[in-house]
């Protein structure tokens, strides 16, 4: 792949869900009023590194996110349901609270970082991060240049726990995205990805003084 490669995996703007602290999973939940403006706002910041693809999640909150940029741009919004949230199995659509009354044990381990099947019959962090991975090095074949990846939260914090080469059980240790904010992965020249903006709000400044120890 070349190395001026540079990939972003953007989360998807509020939604209701969201502010009330539901599991969402492959749920198929709008953006509200301020999910989309969220997702306008940071699209005219995105369109200023100029991506040549964007590739979005099968589920309505990131195709909606995605359309935000690809008007600015001009360009199509490709769609790969392998860039979908975590299958939350029984958990979808209850609260947090709901789910330590009915799941304490599971759901506890879970956000500890257990890999177990979300809900029970849904999948483990370790099985998202395939299928997510799976999509990103499907699009990125002989690409250069800026390809956004429109995803959801968990989706994101997973591939970058494996694109990034952590071991899983340190996985946690990413912070994870808000609403409409994105992280940056480039290719140093050892060919591998490196972490140039995380949570971001803002597209990557320079790195002056980076082999000099300033």
């Amino acid at each position: 792949m070349p190395e001026s490669a540079r990939i972003v995996l953007w989360r998807h703007g509020q939604t209701d869900w969201n502010i009330q602290n539901r599991f969402q999973g492959h749920s198929d939940i709008p953006l509200n009023k301020v999910g989309e403006y969220q997702a306008t706002h940071a699209a005219k910041i995105l369109a200023a590194m100029v991506p040549s693809k964007i590739i979005a999640s099968d589920l309505m909150r990131a195709k909606q996110t995605a359309a935000k940029l690809a008007e600015l741009l001009s360009l199509p919004v490709a769609i790969d349901p392998d860039l979908r949230e975590t299958n939350g199995g029984n958990w979808e659509g209850k609260t947090g609270e709901q789910n330590r009354e009915e799941d304490l044990e599971r759901f506890t381990g879970w956000l500890s970082g257990a890999d177990v099947r979300a809900g029970e019959i849904g999948e483990s962090r370790t099985e998202v991060a395939t299928r997510a991975v799976r999509a990103i090095e499907k699009a990125i074949q002989g690409e250069s240049g800026t390809i956004v990846f429109v995803t959801h939260g968990g989706a994101a914090r997973c591939a970058l726990g494996k694109l990034l080469g952590i071991a899983y059980p340190q996985w946690a240790a990413l912070g994870g995205l808000s609403n409409a904010c994105w992280s940056v992965l480039e290719r140093d020249r050892n060919d591998r990805w490196t972490l140039a903006e995380h949570n971001a709000g803002s597209i990557p400044e320079p790195v002056f003084g980076n082999e000099t120890g300033a």
